[in-house]
């Protein structure tokens, strides 16, 4: 599947290839005794995590990414490298939002690799992502799983305050997701996932665009449990929410499916009540485990 959004067009200076990054971290959890836990930890820069804790007895252990500088600025580079064993339980998620303030001269980027082993399970669930006046941002996200991995990842976008007290006034939002399923015999592309926002180009609030909306989240699943009545399931649970929300599956590769869910709103925390509302029905379902409650605030 290939899905892309692209509202408006705006130059922006590239980086330059050999770019030292702002921040690195690499995690690696692997399986010890009946619990998850760090087997490779690594960071530099402005990027870390706090102590791992757990949130039930499920065995699966929480990280937290911290930004000690608080915002991404022009030209910043971030990097994390993230992979779950065999048999590995992690809930990755963030201290607060990410904020991208003004890049003049060129973009921040974030750039994310993601590996899953054979019955690894990763719920991906940062805060949400503003970007604010004269920001520009590209986040690149290449996962790879094995046909028995569940991944389960959430996002909300939201445009930053500015003077004028009007939306849309950053220059450009860039992200994409890959994600390809590793068997014995190679690895196959299963979803190719493009968002890109331009507001200076031209109204993005407009139909077929950003649809009078001004909040965007996304819910991205891979794992042999994903079908069309999941998907319906999912959907009949988006009608209690509001906002305007649609939903895609991918083709099967070696017995695993992807799902992706895009919805527009006017409020981080209408996304948020529907994206926590997705997440409890597969947490309870596919884990027996209850709602998220991170309590971070």
């Amino acid at each position: 599947m290939s899905t892309t959004a692209a509202l408006g067009s705006v130059l922006v200076s590239p980086g330059p290839a050999d770019q030292t990054p702002m921040g690195e971290l690499e995690l690696c959890v692997a399986v010890r005794g009946q619990r998850s836990v760090a087997a490779h930890q690594y960071h530099q820069g402005a990027l870390r995590v706090l102590r791992p804790h757990y949130l039930d007895d499920s065995g699966q252990v929480c990280y937290v990414v911290v930004n000690p500088g608080g915002a991404y600025l022009g030209a910043d580079l971030f990097l994390l490298d993230v992979e779950v064993g065999d048999g590995a339980d992690l809930l990755l998620t963030t201290q607060s939002a990410t904020k991208i303030y003004r890049t003049p001269g060129s973009f921040a980027e974030q750039r994310i690799t993601v590996r899953l082993g054979e019955g690894a399970r990763l719920e991906f669930l940062p805060d949400q992502l503003i970007a604010y006046r004269e920001a520009s941002y590209r986040q690149r996200t290449h996962v790879t799983v094995r046909p028995s991995s569940s991944l389960v990842m959430a996002e909300v976008i939201t445009p930053g305050w500015s003077p004028d007290g009007a939306s849309f006034r950053y220059e450009e939002l860039r992200l994409r997701n890959e994600i390809r399923v590793e068997t014995d015999g190679g690895k196959q592309l299963l979803a190719l996932d493009n968002l890109l926002i331009r507001p200076p180009e031209g109204n993005v609030t407009g139909l077929g665009l950003m649809e009078g909306f001004s909040h965007l989240g996304s819910l991205v699943l891979v794992d042999p449990r994903v079908d069309q009545a999941l998907a319906d399931d999912l959907h009949r649970l988006s009608a209690d929410h509001q906002g305007h929300t649609g939903i895609s599956l991918t083709r099967s590769i070696a017995g695993t499916t992807g799902l992706v869910l895009r919805s527009l709103s006017n409020s981080t925390e209408q996304l948020n009540g529907l994206l926590g509302a997705c997440t409890a029905l597969l947490r309870e379902r596919w884990n027996g485990q209850a709602p998220l409650n991170l309590r971070k605030y």
